[in-house]
């Protein structure tokens, strides 16, 4: 009867302890929707967007005429020529009012390629958007894995101060029945102690990986805040083993990753950036219209009234302004270096971010091969340590094993289980990451 009753104590106590019930849980994709509309840093990104849509708008308005108008008032002292086409001592003064236009005809195609720019630069600055939501849904994931980490390293804590006080409360009673030492009742109440105090740490830990995915969501706090837990299936596992070669995923990245259309896209603007450069050496015509009319006044004579004058004095002009540019202190020789210039840099630029994604995906790569590795090892371990602890607590439960044997025993069984279901969650996150790369969105399924 005693065996049956401490099988069934080990048995409840290995298994998972339920979690509290919450008003809401978060799922992955959840919690990645949600940081992506609310990270200060993608609405800082948001609005670097905007300002590129504002100077592509400023770019095609300046293909539109301009229209000032001004007004001026003169006064005049001392000797100067009157209505007469005399000179003398008299006081003037003078009130003018002017109505102007121009209109560009031709800017050496500086007008055109400054538009094609800016749509290029939108294009870039919307790439880079979903490059900082590529990035925050990473973090995002690798703080969700994180805590699914510390909740398993929690459990096996609270499995084993479940364990353990059941020990104690067992040899308590054999103590109190002459059947058990002092010693060994003193060695478990300390096993218990210490069990309490890894327990203590890791939901410690496991708090502190909550607060980190909490801060990345910009949640004011990180309470009553909990995750779903995804349920590791025979299905997934298998799911999960087969992955593509670092050169198949680098393929399918260069086609979909937004950091590297930004900077394919960067590169075509440097086309531009020369054009307009160029448009230095060519001349520029431009058309300009305007009104205007005066009035004035000078002392000792009479002058009409201000609207007759303001009729009189009303003037219209159109012109063409044709600007040939002869020697400008090699400006726009040095203005055209400078952007072939850019240009190179672009291409290294493109050139670097290249390599950096294939870097990543070899890493993403290898680092999924081993946890398939390590997720297949540690299913073993679990068999093995399974086996080992079933055949001690039969040993300890009919005295021919001690209460260290039985606890060394214990905790290998308990640290393979937490090693494979840790090992799992490696693996559904690193295959996600793979499946990120080219293209897909990051979720555990």
């Amino acid at each position: 009867m005693k065996h049956v009753i401490v099988c069934c104590c080990i048995t409840a106590a290995l298994t998972p302890l339920a979690t509290a019930a919450q008003s809401r849980q978060w799922t992955l994709r959840e919690c990645c929707d949600y940081a992506v509309a609310n990270n200060i840093t993608i609405k800082q990104q948001e609005n670097q967007c905007r300002q590129q849509q504002l100077q592509l708008s400023t770019a095609k308005n300046s293909r539109l005429p301009d229209l000032t108008a001004s007004a001026s008032q003169n006064f005049s002292f001392g000797r100067g020529l009157t209505a007469a086409n005399t000179y003398s001592n008299t006081n003037t003064s003078s009130t003018s009012f002017s109505l102007g236009t121009s209109v560009p005809l031709f800017t050496g195609f500086q007008i055109p390629n400054q538009i094609k720019l800016n749509q290029l630069n939108l294009e870039a600055a919307t790439a880079d958007l979903e490059k900082a939501k590529d990035d925050i849904q990473t973090q995002v994931a690798k703080a969700y894995v994180q805590i699914l980490y510390d909740m398993e390293i929690a459990d096996v804590a609270r499995r084993q101060v479940a364990i353990d006080s059941m020990q104690v409360v067992r040899l308590q009673a054999l103590v109190d029945n002459g059947k058990a030492s002092g010693a060994e009742l003193s060695q478990q109440k300390a096993t218990l102690a210490n069990s309490r105090l890894t327990a203590t740490q890791a939901e410690n830990t496991q708090r502190l990986a909550v607060l980190t995915l909490t801060q990345l969501l910009e949640l004011p706090t990180p309470d009553g805040f909990s995750i779903v837990r995804p349920v590791l299936s025979e299905e997934m596992r298998i799911k999960n083993q087969g992955c593509p070669s670092p050169d198949a995923i680098y393929a399918e990245a260069l086609g979909v990753k937004p950091e590297i259309l930004a900077q394919q896209l960067r590169l075509r603007a440097t086309d531009h950036n020369i054009k307009i450069a160029q448009a230095g050496y060519m001349p520029t015509l431009s058309l300009s219209g305007g009104l205007g009319s005066n009035y004035y006044t000078t002392s000792g004579f009479n002058s009409d009234a201000f609207g007759t004058q303001l009729k009189n004095n009303f003037s219209q002009y159109v012109g063409l302004n044709l600007s040939i540019p002869i020697f400008n202190r090699f400006q726009t020789r040095n203005s055209v270096r400078n952007a072939r210039i850019e240009q190179q840099n672009q291409q290294l630029a493109l050139d670097k971010t290249k390599k950096a994604l294939y870097n990543e995906i070899q890493q993403v790569y290898y680092n999924t091969l081993n946890a398939q590795e390590k997720e297949k090892s540690s299913s073993e371990a679990v068999r093995s340590s399974n086996d080992a602890f079933q055949l001690m607590q039969a040993k300890y439960e009919n005295g021919k094993a001690t209460i260290t044997e039985f606890n060394e025993a214990k905790n290998t069984y308990l640290r393979a289980e937490s090693d494979y279901v840790q090992a799992s969650y490696e693996l559904l996150y690193q295959f996600a990451l793979v499946q990120f790369y080219r293209g897909r969105s990051i979720q555990f399924d």
